[in-house]
C-alpha cells in the first residue's frame, strides 16, 4: 500500500515518535503496517469485503490523552493524535490477551497447526510460554466433546473447535465477504463457537466449500485436510514454497497463491486481485489436485494399427494399453503433423479443421489460429465458445462493435439496479456472485430472471421465474413498456443509437397484457421490472448461457443490448452489459482470433485489406471464406468434407450436442490429433495423443470475463515427459513447413500483441512486472478502462444498433410422446465437461454420481421415489442416472449436469443451431423419464 499524495484529506498524527500521514480511510493499524510498524492482530483480516472487529484486543494502542487502550484496526487516526504502538502498559495488555486466549485451546504443541498466524502473533506480541491451564473440554456446552471439536464429515475442511478461540473470524468471513451465512456463532462466553446450520456438522450443512473461513481462522480450529494427518487433527505438511498464480477455472479470473512441497500443490489461498479481492471458490481452493492425478498423459500415445475407432466406446484408464503404445515425441510428432500435411498435400486445407482450448494460454489461442490457417490455408477453426456464448458475440458485434464486457462484475459495487438472467452466479461464478449478494445487502435493486428457481433469489428484491425458452416475449414485454411508458432515455439514443423507430414499432405487439401467459410472468409484474431497470440511476445486466444456448440465443442478446441502450444505462460506472464467461480465458481466445470467423482482434476473415495484412505478415495466402463453426464441423466430416482434425484442450465428444453424432464424426476421420492433460472422451478417437501441460506448469497470459490481461507463471514440472503446449505448437508448426521461431512466450506475446489494438500499452514486461492490466490502456504506466463505450461505439457510426427481436420458439416443444423439458447446465463442484473436476479428490467426493434434477412434486406425482435409478430419454438417446429432488426445478422440467461421462447429458441435448450465432440449443429439449429397467 502507498500513499496517496494526491488526496486532499490526508491525516498528519505521530506514530511512535515519527509524523506520519495516513490515507483517507486507513486506520491506525493500515497506517503502521504500510509503514512497516508490525501491530499483532487476531480477529482482523485485510480484505476489502470484511470489516474490522476489534474484539480480541490484540491490536491495542496507547493514544496520548486517552484513558483506555484502542483497537488500531478499528481507530482511525485524527490530525495531530499522538499514538504508541509499544511501551509497558501496551505490551503487558497483549501479552495478557494472547495468554488467556491460549488458556482456551490445546497446548501448542497439541494443537492442530503449531505455526498458525495466532501462535506467530503470541510470539510477536512478547508470549514465551503460556501461564494458565490449556483447554477446555466442553466448552462449558452439555456436548460431548468428540462430537463437536472434531468433525470430519466435510471432504475438504477438518473442524477443530477445540482450538477456536471465538475471534468470529469465520462468522464474517462466510456472512459479509462470500454472504453464504452458514456459520454463525452460538453460546455465550467461553463457551461461544461457531456453528453450521445452527447445529449441523459442516459436511452436511449448506457450506459450499469455499474455504473463506479457512483462510480466515487464526488457529487452525478450522483448517485444509491437506495439510493434516489421517485423523484431520494435526498439521504435519509445512510448504515448502508459495507462487502467485492464477485460477484456472471459470471466467472471473481469480488470482492465487499456490502452495507447494516438492511438485505437490497442498494448498491454495486467494491473492488480492481485481476481480477476487482476495476471495476463492471451492474448485480454486479445493480442486488443484487434478494435476497431480495418476491419470495424467506423461508419454505421447500413437493407435494401434489393429486398434479400432468405436462412436460409442466406453472407455476406462485401464484399457488405454490395449488400444495405445506408447511413442517418442520423434515418432509421434511426425505422425501427428504428417498426418495433416497429407491431407492437405492431398485432399486440400478445408478438409482440415481445429477445435483450440479456452483453458489455455492466450498465446497457444494466437498459435493454434496461426497454425490452421497459415499451415493449412483454412478458417475452420473454433473453440468452446461456439458452445456457450457464440450468440452473445454475435448480437454485441453486431449492436456494439465489440464482444467485449463493457464494465466488470465489480461494477456491481456502484450499480442501484442488477439484472441478472440465464445465469446462475452461485453456482457457475461464485466470487463474481459475491458482488451481487453484498450490493443487495446494501439495498440495491437485484433482479434474477431464471427457469428455474435459484440461491440467489434469496436475495433479490425481484425474483422472476419465467417459461422456459420465452425470453424474447419477457423482455420485448420490458421494452414495450420503457418505451409506452416515456422512460427511455432519448437524448442518449439520439447521440449513441440507430435503429430506435424500428424497435419501437415491433415491440408495440409485445405489451405486458399480450406476452405475459406466453412468458408466465404477471403483466403488472413485467410493467414493475422495466420500470424499475429504466428508472435507476445505473443498471447493469449480467447474462449466461441460459440466454445464449438457444435457437433464438442470439435475439435473447439483442433484447437486452435494447434494454441497455434506450435507457442509457451503458458507458457510465455501475451500467453496462456483461455476458459472464464460461471457462478461464473464452475471452482471451476469442481476441486472439480462436473463431472461424474473424482474425486476431475480431477483424472480419473476408475483408480485403485485413486480409492482406496477416498476409503479409505471416507470409502465406489466406482463406478469404468464413470457415466452419464446431457443430458444422461435424456434419462436414459425416459429409466427407472434413478428413483430419487438432483438438487441443477441448474435449468434443462429451462438450457437442447429439453426442452420438459428434462421436460418430470423431471415429469416421482419417487423421486425429488430441492433445491434452489427460485420456478424455475425444482422446479415446485419436491417432496421436500428445501429453500437454496443465496451467499450474506453463507460462502465458489470459484474459478474464472483466477484460483484466492476467500472467500466469510456472508453480510445478509438467509430468513425465508431458510438454508445455506451446512448444507443441511451435514445432507442429515446424514440421508443418513454417518457419516459425520463438525464443519463449513472451515473444509469442508480442507477435500476437503486434497485431491487436486492444493490447496497446500492454507490453509483456509491464504484466511481468504488475501481473494483471485491464484493456483497453491509454498509456504505458496508465490504468485500464474498466467501462468502456463512454463516448460512442467502435462501429463504422459509432453509433449502436438496435435490432428489433421477433417470437421464435424452441426448435422442438414438449408433447405427448415427450412430455418435459430438458435443459442442462452445471454444478457448483464441476465444471465443464468435468476432465479436470472429476479427477480433483476433493470435488468429487463431493458430487461423485450423475444425476437428474426434478422438482419433488412431479417425483410424487409420477410415482418415483428419489434416489432412485431413472432413465431420461430424447430424440437422441437415452441415460440412466440417479434421481434427485430439487425445489429449484420447475414442476414439468428435467435438469441435468453435462460434467458426467457415465451418463453424458449431451446423448440428449439438441444440436438445431441459432441461425447467428451457430450454438446449439443446449438449455430446451423436449423429453421423457421412466424408472430404469
Amino acid at each position: 500500500m502507498s500513499l496517496d499524495t494526491s488526496a486532499t484529506d490526508l491525516v498528519t498524527f505521530t506514530l511512535d515518535g515519527q509524523e506520519v500521514t495516513a490515507n483517507p480511510g486507513e486506520t491506525i493499524w493500515d497506517t503502521a503496517r504500510r509503514l512497516g510498524t508490525a501491530i499483532p492482530h487476531l480477529c482482523h483480516k485485510d480484505l476489502p469485503d470484511l470489516r474490522s472487529d476489534g474484539n480480541c484486543r490484540a491490536c491495542v494502542v496507547e493514544i496520548e490523552g486517552e484513558r483506555v487502550l484502542a483497537a488500531s484496526c478499528l481507530r482511525a487516526p485524527t490530525d495531530g493524535m499522538v499514538v504508541r504502538t509499544g511501551g509497558a502498559r501496551v505490551e503487558k495488555s497483549r501479552e495478557m490477551v494472547f495468554d488467556l486466549l491460549a488458556s482456551d485451546m490445546p497446548a501448542r504443541e497439541d494443537s492442530p497447526d503449531p505455526q498458525s498466524h495466532f501462535w506467530q502473533q503470541a510470539e510477536l506480541a512478547g508470549l514465551d510460554k503460556a501461564r494458565y491451564p490449556s483447554g477446555r473440554p466442553g466448552a462449558g456446552r452439555d456436548i460431548p466433546v468428540d462430537s463437536i471439536f472434531h468433525d470430519a464429515s466435510h471432504p475438504s475442511i477438518a473442524v477443530n473447535l477445540d482450538a477456536c478461540i471465538s475471534c468470529g473470524l469465520c462468522e464474517r468471513a462466510c456472512r459479509d465477504v462470500q454472504v453464504n451465512d452458514v456459520i454463525g456463532m452460538a453460546g455465550r462466553g467461553m463457551g461461544a463457537l461457531p456453528t453450521f446450520d445452527i447445529s449441523d456438522p459442516m459436511g452436511v450443512s449448506s457450506c459450499v466449500g469455499c474455504g473463506e473461513c479457512v483462510q480466515a481462522c487464526p488457529t487452525g480450529a478450522l483448517m485444509e485436510k491437506t495439510l493434516l494427518d489421517d485423523t484431520a487433527t494435526k498439521r504435519v505438511v509445512e510448504v515448502e514454497e508459495t507462487h502467485d498464480s492464477v485460477c484456472p477455472f471459470c471466467g472471473v479470473g481469480c488470482q492465487t497463491e499456490v502452495s507447494t512441497v516438492g511438485n505437490d500443490i497442498v494448498k491454495v489461498d486467494g491473492r488480492q486481485g481485481p476481480a477476487n479481492r482476495g476471495k476463492l471458490c471451492v474448485k480454486g481452493r479445493f480442486g488443484m489436485d487434478y494435476v497431480m492425478s495418476p491419470e495424467r498423459l506423461t508419454k505421447p500415445l500413437i493407435r494401434r494399427d489393429d486398434a479400432p475407432k468405436r462412436p460409442d466406446a466406453r472407455m476406462t484408464f485401464s484399457d488405454i494399453g490395449s488400444t495405445f503404445r506408447e511413442a517418442t515425441w520423434e515418432e509421434a510428432m511426425e505422425r501427428a503433423a504428417g498426418g495433416l500435411t497429407d491431407v492437405r498435400d492431398t485432399v486440400g486445407g478445408q478438409a482440415i479443421a481445429g477445435f483450440g482450448s479456452a483453458k489455455g494460454t492466450n498465446e497457444e489461442a494466437y498459435l493454434f489460429q496461426k497454425y490452421i490457417r497459415q499451415g493449412f490455408g483454412t478458417n475452420n477453426v473454433d473453440h468452446c465458445t461456439r458452445l456457450c456464448h457464440a450468440s452473445s458475440v454475435a448480437a454485441l458485434m453486431e449492436g456494439v462493435g465489440s464482444g467485449a464486457v463493457s464494465a466488470p462484475f465489480t461494477a456491481a459495487d456502484d450499480a442501484d439496479c442488477i439484472m441478472i438472467i440465464g445465469a446462475r452466479p452461485e453456482q457457475n461464478h461464485p466470487v463474481a456472485a459475491t458482488y451481487f449478494k453484498q450490493a443487495a445487502k446494501r439495498g440495491k435493486k437485484l433482479m434474477v430472471f431464471d427457469p428455474r428457481k435459484q440461491g440467489l433469489m434469496r436475495h433479490a428484491t425481484h425474483p422472476v421465474v419465467f417459461e422456459p425458452g420465452r425470453d424474447v416475449p419477457m423482455l420485448n414485454a420490458m421494452i414495450h413498456t420503457i418505451i409506452d411508458e416515456g422512460l427511455y432515455d432519448e437524448q442518449y439514443i439520439q447521440a449513441n443509437a440507430d435503429g430506435f423507430e424500428a424497435l419501437a414499432e415491433k415491440v408495440k405487439d409485445f405489451s405486458p397484457d399480450a406476452m405475459a401467459e406466453i412468458c408466465g410472468v404477471e403483466a403488472e409484474t413485467l410493467r414493475d421490472l422495466a420500470r424499475t431497470f429504466a428508472t435507476a440511476e445505473r443498471s447493469i445486466i449480467f447474462w449466461g448461457m441460459g440466454v445464449s444456448q438457444h435457437v433464438h440465443g442470439t435475439d435473447n442478446a439483442r433484447c437486452l443490448i435494447a434494454l441497455s441502450l434506450i435507457t442509457g444505462q451503458i458507458g457510465r460506472p455501475g451500467t453496462g452489459l456483461h455476458p459472464l464467461r464460461g471457462q478461464n480465458n473464452v475471452q482471451g481466445a476469442s481476441d486472439a482470433g480462436l473463431i472461424p470467423i474473424t482474425y486476431p482482434n475480431y477483424k472480419s476473415v473476408e475483408d480485403t485489406d485485413v486480409r492482406s495484412r496477416f498476409e503479409d505478415a505471416w507470409g502465406r495466402s489466406l482463406d478469404p471464406k468464413k470457415g466452419l463453426t464446431v457443430v458444422e464441423t461435424m456434419d462436414a466430416v459425416h459429409d466427407g468434407r472434413v478428413r483430419a482434425m487438432y483438438v487441443q484442450g477441448e474435449n468434443p465428444a462429451m462438450s457437442d450436442p447429439d453426442q452420438r453424432h459428434a462421436r460418430a464424426a470423431l471415429a469416421k476421420l482419417d487423421h486425429l490429433v488430441v492433445q491434452d492433460i489427460f485420456f478424455t472422451e475425444t482422446a479415446w478417437f485419436a491417432d496421436v495423443i500428445l501429453p500437454a501441460s496443465a496451467q499450474p506448469e506453463k507460462p502465458g497470459t489470459y484474459t478474464n470475463s472483466n477484460r483484466q490481461v492476467q500472467i500466469g507463471l510456472p508453480v510445478r514440472l509438467p509430468p513425465g515427459e508431458a510438454r508445455q503446449d506451446w512448444k507443441i505448437l511451435v514445432e507442429m508448426g515446424q514440421r508443418s513447413g513454417l518457419d516459425w521461431h520463438y525464443a519463449d512466450v513472451g515473444a509469442v506475446y508480442d507477435e500476437m500483441a503486434s497485431h491487436m489494438p486492444s493490447l496497446d500499452h500492454i507490453t509483456w514486461d509491464r504484466l511481468m512486472r504488475e501481473g494483471v492490466v485491464t484493456y483497453p490502456v491509454a498509456s504505458d504506466d496508465g490504468p485500464g478502462d474498466e467501462v468502456i463505450f463512454t463516448d460512442g461505439f467502435p462501429t463504422a457510426s459509432g453509433k449502436a444498433r438496435l435490432v428489433p427481436t421477433d417470437l421464435v420458439p424452441p426448435d422442438e416443444l414438449p408433447d405427448a410422446e415427450f412430455p418435459l423439458v430438458l435443459t442442462t447446465g452445471r454444478m457448483l463442484e464441476h465444471w465443464h465437461t468435468g476432465a479436470m473436476t472429476r479427477r480433483a479428490t476433493h470435488l468429487n467426493a463431493q458430487e461423485s454420481e450423475p444425476v437428474v434434477a426434478m422438482h419433488p412434486k412431479d417425483i410424487g406425482r409420477m410415482g418415483f421415489e428419489r434416489g432412485q435409478q431413472v432413465t431420461v430419454a430424447t430424440r437422441r438417446g437415452e441415460i440412466t442416472l440417479t434421481l434427485r429432488a430439487d425445489r429449484d426445478v420447475t414442476p414439468g422440467m428435467l435438469f441435468i449436469p453435462f460434467c458426467f461421462v457415465e451418463a453424458p447429458a449431451n446423448v440428449l441435448t439438441n444440436p438445431q443451431l441459432d441461425p447467428f450465432g451457430k450454438i446449439p440449443e443446449f438449455k430446451f429439449a423436449a423429453a421423457r423419464i421412466a424408472a430404469a429397467s
